[in-house]
């Protein structure tokens, strides 16, 4: 692989954002800010970590940086439980 572009995880998280971006504007998240831009910022996080681990080169830094975005998807699961849980 030559770019983080290729990188099948990366498109899943791309996917993954837009659908966070679609979820947040079409339902009373709309209203609820902080959850809302925490929600967004995590999934970003995700495909950002993905690409600036791909990009530093080294296998030990890209590693690094896949556990860091997992570690953001855990915290976007917790924020659509809250927005499950407060309906």
């Amino acid at each position: 692989m030559n770019r983080f572009e290729e990188i099948v995880a990366w498109q899943k998280a791309r996917e993954l954002t837009a659908s966070i971006y679609s979820l947040v504007r079409s339902n009373s998240l709309a209203k609820d800010f902080a959850l809302k831009d925490q929600m967004i910022r995590a999934a970003i996080s995700i495909m950002a970590n993905i690409a600036e681990g791909f990009e530093r080169g080294k296998l030990t830094e890209f590693h690094q940086f896949l556990s860091i975005a997992k570690a953001s998807c855990a915290e976007l699961r917790s924020h659509l439980y809250v927005a499950l849980d407060a309906g």
